[in-house]
């Protein structure tokens, strides 16, 4: 899998990150999928990886929550206008995250995130960002961050 493409603006660089109350993701880590907690679209990504997800390998995290603000910038969590994945020591964001996703849930899903890939970058994002700016209209904003069941419950950080 390509290593690069996972673009972090300046502003997103220079900003001190508070890791004191969370270990920081090692390259052996699980990776953790950073979220919006009360976006319908944002909840059904989780639903959906959850459901593919064969391996149990993903964590989840609200960007609203304590651990994104341990682990991400100050942009990711205030901005809540992009997927974040942390992976194998690396952060990714908008359509790279979401490319880097399927990659994980398996061969058919690869496929499809390889086909993502291919779209350049800036069309990538550009769509993403279509998807992102409209997500509450389309679908919808739930009054709080998604409850994991109890089968769920050990695969999402605080």
């Amino acid at each position: 899998m390509p290593r690069g493409n996972h673009i972090v603006s300046p502003a997103v660089q220079s900003q001190p990150v508070n890791r004191s109350k969370t270990p920081q993701v090692a390259t052996g880590d699980p990776p953790i999928i950073f979220f919006d907690g009360v976006c319908g679209f944002c909840n059904r990504m989780v639903d959906f990886v959850l459901s593919h997800d064969r391996r149990g390998v993903f964590r989840f995290a609200p960007l609203q929550g304590e651990t994104a603000r341990a682990l991400l910038p100050p942009a990711d969590v205030e901005s809540l206008d992009s997927v974040v994945l942390m992976l194998r020591g690396q952060t990714f964001r908008r359509s790279s995250a979401s490319a880097r996703i399927l990659w994980e849930l398996g061969p058919f899903w690869q496929i499809a995130g390889w086909l993502l890939w291919l779209i350049p970058l800036p069309l990538r994002d550009w769509g993403y960002r279509l998807v992102g700016k409209n997500r509450y209209r389309m679908f919808g904003k739930l009054e709080a961050c998604r409850m994991p069941t109890p089968e769920e419950r050990d695969r999402f950080l605080p």
